[in-house]
Parts: structure tokens; C-alpha cells; sequence
């Protein structure tokens, strides 16, 4: 029977009411505040609210569920049981997210309430899986990348697509935090950056990040001051770029990935920091400059999917078919 596990460390929202300052001593005494064990299967995807308050999360058995980040509590369940659910995103209103379908037939992208688990708009238009969603940080505005090699930009408001991009393979899109760039990865290790104002005129940017061989992108993030770029492949790599000549500046290895899973990888609030999940079970961080790792924690008993950073505090959720909130140890937290 699905139950939930508490660990003797409180769940509080970490830094509020004082700074906390993110550093390696922190990072080392993380542990693990709370575990769900609410979900059958693997849990896919997850996203913080903008605010950090609520965090959502999409499994593979069609839930969603909805957790409240003060309180350590998950707070909702429903279920997406014609379509599944894939790539859940948050919209600006902490009551709606975007999602992908997750069942074989059907590629429709779809604007869904959480209060009644009504769909309020539907985006039609990808021929294949949509494999990447971003959200724009400022307005309504939203990427799609898809398998049917297109990249498309659309609007909360309005059903019809916006704006389409021909491009080759597995694209990974992402926007910038000013909401005024998004990049795409492409095959060939190629990264094209477009000026969302001018985007008809083709990239400002086209880059090939160096690599003994060509990767499969599984994800591309923006640091949280835009100056990086992070992407997470199919193997045993992560790249990190700088976002404004597309130069790589370092590689994050240690991690495993022998079956062309699809890790997560994040920034810290700060972006000091990157994290990813790991086949084994394991959650790697390292330092964001020089590469070094810093501290692995262990606890989760199949491979770590999806992995993020809160964006208003010192707390990371990382899943399996278990969700885990992690949080330092209160001696080891800083004002």
C-alpha cells in the first residue's frame, strides 16, 4: 500500500525570515527531510512554482500531485488516465501547468486547471512526442520541441501555434531568464540561440560544443543570472556552456548512465551549483566552474529521474517513483 515516510529531520522552508548561504559544508550535510512513496511507478517530471511555495510532479502511472512546500505536505492527486502526463510545467498561476501526453497516440500539448483537473486549452499541431517544454519567465508565451523535428512557440491565450522551426533530431529548448533569448540543442551537438523579438531571421548564435562523439540532448536550463547554459545528454555527460559566445567551460562526470536514461540536471538557487540524478540511485553535485564534485547522496532505491533546486530556498526534491525533500542540517546553515 502506498504510504508516506517521515525521517526525523523537520520539513521547514529552509532560509526563510534569514539569508542562508549555499556553500560545500551545507551541501555535505544535506539529508533527506521527507519521502513520499505515493506513486506506483516512476515519476517523470516536476517543477517548482516561481515562488518556490508548490512543487507538481507527473509519473508514468498518470498521476499528478501536488505538494506544499511550507507545510512538507502533499496537499492533491489526480489523474490524466486517457493521456497521461509528461513534462509538467508551470504556468504563472500557481493553479494551472502545462503537460505533455504520455500515451503513444497522441501529441497534443494541453493547459490544464489543478483545482478541478479541467483542461482549459489545447495545443495541436507536433506529429511525434513532444520530448521538451519551456515556459516563458515573464509572459504567456511557451517552446515545444517534438520528434517530428520542429521546434514551436505558442501562447497560453491563443490555440494556434505562434511560431515553427524545422530542425534535426531530439531538440531541447529553453528560455533565458529575461524571457528575451531561448536556445535550442539540436543533433550534432549543434546549439542555436534566437532573439525571441527576431526569431523569423534565423539563430544570433550557432554553435558545436566539442565532444569525442555526437550526445543525444536531454535538457537545456539557464543559469539563474542567463550568463550559463546547462545540458544534460543521454550519456554520462553533462555540458556547461557559456550562454553568451557558446564556448563549453566544463564537463560534470561521476554520475551513471549506461542506459540512455534521461537524468535531470540543475542549478542551485545561487547557480554556484549543479546537480543531477544518477542510475544507481544517487544524487551528484558539483561545483559549477571548476567541475569538481562535491558530495553524492545516496537513498534512493532505483535510478533519480528528475532532480531540482527550489528557486527561493535551500531545498531540493529529487524522485524515483519516490519523491525526497532534502534540507541541511540546522549546525550547518548559515545567516
Amino acid at each position: 500500500v502506498p504510504h508516506t515516510h517521515t525521517d526525523t529531520h523537520p520539513i521547514t522552508m529552509s532560509g526563510k525570515n534569514r539569508l542562508v548561504t549555499i556553500n560545500d559544508d551545507v551541501l555535505k550535510h544535506m539529508a533527506r527531510a521527507k519521502v513520499f512513496k505515493t506513486c506506483e511507478t516512476r515519476i517523470n517530471s516536476m517543477d517548482f512554482c516561481p515562488g518556490g511555495k508548490y512543487l507538481v510532479s507527473a509519473s508514468d502511472d498518470r498521476s499528478i500531485q501536488v505538494f506544499d512546500i511550507p507545510s512538507g505536505k502533499l496537499t492533491g492527486t489526480i489523474y490524466s488516465k486517457k493521456y497521461g502526463v509528461d513534462l509538467i510545467r508551470y504556468t504563472h498561476c500557481t493553479s494551472a501547468v502545462l503537460c505533455a501526453s504520455k500515451n503513444g497516440w497522441d501529441e497534443t500539448i494541453r493547459y490544464l486547471s489543478l483545482n478541478d483537473n479541467r483542461y482549459l486549452r489545447y495545443f495541436r499541431g507536433h506529429r511525434d512526442r513532444v520530448v521538451s517544454l519551456s515556459m516563458s519567465p515573464t509572459n504567456d508565451m511557451f517552446l515545444s520541441g517534438s520528434l517530428d523535428n520542429t521546434v514551436r512557440l505558442w501562447d497560453l491565450r491563443v490555440n494556434l501555434c505562434q511560431g515553427l522551426l524545422q530542425k534535426r533530431g531530439r531538440p531541447s529548448v529553453s528560455f533565458d531568464p529575461d524571457g528575451l533569448i531561448f536556445s535550442t540543442a539540436l543533433s550534432g551537438n549543434e546549439i542555436k540561440m534566437y532573439d525571441l523579438r527576431q526569431y523569423e531571421t534565423g539563430p544570433f548564435l550557432s554553435v558545436t560544443v566539442p565532444h569525442s562523439h555526437e550526445v543525444q540532448w536531454t535538457g537545456m536550463k539557464f543559469s539563474p543570472d542567463g550568463n550559463f547554459l546547462l545540458l544534460s545528454t543521454t550519456s554520462d555527460v553533462i555540458f556547461l556552456l557559456n550562454a553568451f559566445d557558446g564556448k563549453k567551460v566544463v564537463e560534470y562526470r561521476g554520475h551513471v548512465n549506461n542506459h540512455n536514461s534521461r537524468l535531470e540536471a540543475s542549478f542551485s538557487p545561487d547557480g554556484c551549483y549543479v546537480v543531477s540524478g544518477s542510475e544507481d540511485g544517487t544524487i551528484h553535485v558539483w561545483e559549477r566552474d571548476t567541475g569538481k564534485e562535491v558530495i553524492v547522496w545516496s537513498g534512493h532505491p532505483l535510478p533519480v529521474s528528475v532532480v531540482q533546486w527550489n528557486p527561493r530556498s535551500l531545498m531540493l526534491a529529487s524522485a524515483c517513483r519516490n519523491m525526497a525533500f532534502w534540507l541541511p542540517t540546522s549546525s550547518k546553515t548559515h545567516d
